[in-house]
């Protein structure tokens, strides 16, 4: 009774909340704007709430022995599913452009550039246990370095791409040295203001980067020299092949270009943990005083920390840059940031199938339940199934947030949650999600 009495209040409070933000809409009508009620979704909403805590509580019901117990044993199977999923990831990634459509492969190419910048994340949050809310900013220091750079001085994609990464990484180092001493709560107000002060500073430098109207005309990457273009002229894939030019050529080869970005950011990412500037991030991770008493240089392992996240940040936003041929300070929002750092809270910090997995279901399976719902719609004829999926990218944050709270409370340190050692001596043995310290930056 104690428990149904409860999750009713919780019902009711979230009835009061989102009563007016779900349960009421705006619409046009004969006589200009009117209220149209949505008492349907106010009550899936609601239902979800009161079921939701229902769980939670049937869940506390357990002894601490019996839910440890039961954490460590689903970590295992996780980390043993891994061993299959990883490489069933990877085959599907490869065989996407041969297989699917160009909306898919669109999707894709989004999907991968989330993931790439979950992993360049990972090494600042996941590895060195240093929150970070401004990772967009590297982001944009790195569309807007290979924006400028190739629209300037006509330089080529390949070229200018070290050289935005560099760009981010210094920039990175930059905001590094301000928050040396800082920690928890300070370090993620810090690093959110460094985040609005790039937005703001691209917005009022109007010199350079053309402010509020952003950068157009940026070109697009080549293949050795060879251009995806239309007409099929001189010095173009289309011509040097013998084929009849498309779009989707270029499309493919976006999505490889981002899908080589993003399996060198891993390939890079697991080698660093490996070396002893990885096990100095972990050791940072789980005891700063500890680390540092080890005689262990926390002013450098700090930097690299956010030097390195920062590089493979500079990487995506070229690509970003590249793949939509324009960016504006809009692109660059705090938003961003925050859908980077929930991709990898979900996902597991430090794990780089877990950012992966949540980066494909954060994403690109809210695209995928739009169409299907959309599809549903059509079909059986119901506008109010059709209504939904056309709403849904409205409610983005709101379902994210619902996530969070979710994996919170069934798993409060993320989908794969368990640790594999990076160095061990003789057998590997899997490390506990509730041994590992998270880091409090």
């Amino acid at each position: 009774m104690i428990a149904l009495r409860d999750a009713f209040l919780s019902a009711l409070v979230a009835l009061g909340l989102f009563a007016p933000l779900v349960g009421l809409v705006t619409t046009t009508g004969e006589h200009g704007l009117a209220l149209e009620l949505r008492p349907v979704a106010t009550a899936v909403v609601v239902g979800l709430v009161f079921f939701g805590r229902l769980l939670v509580l049937v869940r506390r019901g357990r002894t601490r022995a019996e839910a440890t117990q039961a954490n460590r044993a689903l970590a295992e199977r996780i980390t043993r599913a891994g061993k299959y999923v990883t490489p069933a990831l990877l085959v599907a990634a490869v065989a996407l452009p041969f297989t699917g459509s160009r909306y898919y492969i669109d999707l894709g190419t989004l999907v991968l550039t989330y993931i790439m910048l979950g992993w360049g994340l990972n090494i600042v949050v996941g590895l060195a246990g240093l929150l970070d809310l401004g990772y967009v900013a590297f982001y944009a220091v790195g569309a807007y370095s290979y924006a400028i750079l190739a629209t300037t001085f006509g330089l080529g994609f390949w070229t200018c791409l070290p050289l935005a990464g560099l760009f981010a990484a210094c920039a990175g180092v930059l905001l590094g040295f301000p928050v040396l001493r800082l920690r928890g709560d300070y370090l993620a107000i810090v690093t959110l203001a460094f985040g609005e002060i790039i937005r703001v500073v691209l917005i009022n430098w109007v010199s350079l980067t053309n402010g509020p109207n952003g950068i157009t005309g940026i070109p697009r990457p080549t293949l050795f020299g060879l251009a995806f273009s239309m007409d099929g002229g001189s010095g173009t894939i289309a011509d040097f092949f013998n084929i009849e030019p498309a779009v989707i050529q270029r499309i493919i080869f976006l999505y490889c270009v981002i899908l080589v970005l993003a399996l060198l950011t891993n390939w890079v990412s697991l080698r660093l943990r490996r070396m002893p500037l990885g096990r100095a991030w972990e050791a940072l991770r789980e005891d700063e005083v500890a680390c540092r008493s080890l005689g262990i240089n926390v002013r450098n392992t700090k930097l690299t920390a956010f030097g390195i996240g920062a590089l493979f940040g500079g990487f995506a936003g070229a690509f970003f840059a590249t793949r939509q041929a324009f960016v504006s300070p809009e692109s660059f929002t705090f938003i961003e940031s925050a859908t980077v750092l929930a991709i990898v809270v979900l996902g597991g910090l430090g794990s780089q199938l877990g950012v992966a997995l949540a980066a494909i279901v954060m994403v690109g399976g809210l695209e995928t339940l739009r169409d299907f719902l959309s599809f549903l719609g059509d079909q059986m004829n119901n506008p109010l199934l059709s209504g939904i999926a056309s709403e849904l990218p409205l409610y983005r944050m709101l379902i994210f947030g619902l996530a969070l709270v979710v994996m919170m409370v069934l798993r409060p340190r993320g989908l794969v949650s368990g640790r594999t050692p990076s160095v061990a001596l003789r057998k590997v043995k899997e490390i506990a999600p509730d041994l590992v310290a998270q880091g409090r930056g």
